[in-house]
């Protein structure tokens, strides 16, 4: 996880971002303290045009689910499985899968 501040200019308000790798996962709007969760991390957050720099990552309370499981699929991909979701395109679509119902 990194936290970003944005410092592209006027056209973007200079909020500080919550990243995993390149989904964005809360962000804390300019003058605020108190940081905004997706309900789902937003996926392929893009950076290119834009400047940041490295932010305080102490603003956001990073839960990490200690249910979580990693399961490999049927084509070799490696999946994280929680209670809640599961990371495989067969939950992103249909919201359900069967990882979660072996390893739920």
């Amino acid at each position: 996880m990194e936290a970003l501040i944005e410092t592209t200019g006027a056209q973007f308000p200079a909020h500080t971002y919550l990243l995993d790798g390149n989904n964005l996962v809360a962000y804390v709007k300019v003058n605020e303290t108190t940081p905004f969760y997706f309900k789902n991390p937003i996926k392929g957050f893009d950076k290119r045009g834009r400047k940041f720099v490295p932010g305080n990552i102490t603003l956001f309370t990073v839960k990490k689910a200690s249910n979580e499981h990693t399961v490999i699929g049927s084509k070799g991909q490696t999946y994280t499985v929680t209670e809640e979701s599961c990371t495989c395109p067969g939950f992103t679509y249909r919201g359900t899968c069967k990882h979660m119902v072996k390893h739920g």
